[in-house]
């Protein structure tokens, strides 16, 4: 993952937190709800998927004001990263959600964008150091 997609949900986080109704904000409780109750251990596919649907939730909000097909691409990008570093990220995925997710609900765009940068830094980070050869994790 290179820091444009970085940056890309950056702005995204920002613009969907500045676009967010209660309903938006209800339905990314659900999705970290959701997460929550899979397992990492056994069914990391489907958490990751869950985990995942986070930046789809965002990128619905955000879309009128940002391309969403490269909004689509990206998060498929999110999902194969969280795949490569495996349920070890679980617990850092969950509570960057819960920070997200407070960040939101309190308004401040700033300091979402600035929350959803680190966790996919730290992803990409981790991912390096799984020490696979998958291209979408480097960052360039």
């Amino acid at each position: 993952m290179d820091d444009h997609i970085i940056e890309l949900y950056a702005h995204a986080t920002r613009t969907a937190c500045l676009r967010m109704t209660p309903q938006h904000v209800a339905a990314l409780q659900a999705s970290l709800e959701q997460s929550r109750c899979l397992s990492a251990r056994l069914q990391w596919d489907r958490k990751a998927t869950a985990h995942a649907e986070m930046f789809n939730l965002l990128a619905d909000v955000a879309a009128e004001a940002l391309p969403s097909s490269l909004l689509s691409s990206a998060t498929g990008r999110v999902h194969d990263l969280m795949i490569t570093v495996g349920p070890a990220a679980d617990g850092m995925i969950i509570s960057a959600r819960r920070r997200l997710l407070a960040l939101i609900r309190a308004g401040d765009a700033d300091g979402a964008a600035e929350e959803i940068e680190r966790h996919l830094r730290v992803l990409c980070f981790m991912g390096r150091l799984t020490g696979r050869s998958n291209k979408s994790v480097k960052i360039t």
